[in-house]
């Protein structure tokens, strides 16, 4: 490929100003692997790749064992240069458009059962920081809130009085969950001692040591620390307890709709993965319990 086609790419790159430092470093990745895959196949300009030849393209990299997900970045920042490029008159066409990538299997969500939960969040400690961490872990379990929400929470945010929580969730979208017993007094324990710590003025419901809002990687840090001294042999992070949460709703209830209302989710599709925890959970009792699934049939 000529140099004033490999500079086309440098060229791309330099209208991404909008995009981040590392979505930037990826598609100069991605656009440099084509473009090694151009040279390599007698494709002299990228006005002469075809869909069919960007097709192999992709299924050479699927067969290297490349993800869903990366191929379809991949074809996110060739679609991006081929609208360059076409804007600029250096290509009649796009070869990307319309072209589907394999679809990666979905991983299945990592969850604690009800008795690593109840034995995770059970901290008999009574320093500021475990009462803290107690009521921190009491209601990502009860409302099964995500990380960055549970992190925005105001000391208004949740109504003790009607055991509610007011969140605001992904696209600034508010969602009211309630808030269980157990939840409600490790919260109202830490409100007894947090005054003595905030700052002036401070609004958020829980903060770190300097007085201010905590942030997610504190808490991250500090539940992985609670899950060794709990005595958990897993490893464990705030969203496990979201998975939970909606698993162990779902076994109780069988009600989908519910859950993807409790978890704020815009389409239930994503819900959806939860009926499979479900499945294999039902699938273990099964197994267990069925007298013709116990043990073979003897002739």
């Amino acid at each position: 490929m000529k140099q004033s086609e490999r500079a086309r790419v440098g060229e791309f790159l330099g209208t991404l100003h909008h995009l981040s430092v590392r979505t930037r470093e990826a598609y100069q990745r991605d656009l440099g692997l084509l473009q090694n895959y151009c040279a390599d196949n007698g494709i002299s300009s990228w006005g002469k790749l075809d869909g069919r030849q960007l097709g192999g393209f992709v299924a050479g990299r699927h067969r290297r064992g490349i993800g869903g997900k990366s191929l379809q970045r991949n074809l996110s920042a060739i679609r991006a240069f081929y609208r360059f490029l076409i804007k600029q008159g250096h290509a009649g066409r796009n070869p990307a458009q319309g072209l589907v990538t394999p679809k990666s299997p979905k991983r299945l969500p990592r969850t604690l059962d009800v008795d690593q939960v109840f034995q995770l969040v059970e901290i008999k400690e009574t320093d500021p920081l475990s009462i803290r961490d107690r009521a921190i872990l009491e209601l990502l379990y009860s409302s099964g809130l995500r990380l960055s929400e549970l992190v925005g929470l105001d000391i208004t945010s949740v109504d003790m009085v009607d055991a509610i929580v007011t969140v605001s969730g992904k696209g600034n979208k508010t969602r009211k969950v309630p808030v269980g017993k157990q939840a409600i007094q490790a919260l109202k324990q830490w409100l007894g001692v947090r005054a003595d710590y905030a700052k002036e003025e401070e609004l958020a419901m829980f903060i770190s040591r300097r007085g201010t809002r905590i942030n997610t990687r504190t808490i991250q840090q500090r539940l992985q620390q609670w899950a060794v001294k709990q005595g958990l042999a897993t490893r464990v992070n705030p969203h496990m307890l979201r998975h939970s949460f909606a698993t162990h709703i779902l076994e109780s209830s069988s009600d989908l709709r519910a859950v993807q209302e409790l978890l704020g989710h815009a389409d239930i599709s994503t819900t959806q993965i939860y009926t499979h925890l479900d499945f294999q959970h039902l699938a273990r009792v099964y197994d267990k319990s069925h007298p013709r699934a116990k043990r073979k049939f003897k002739v």
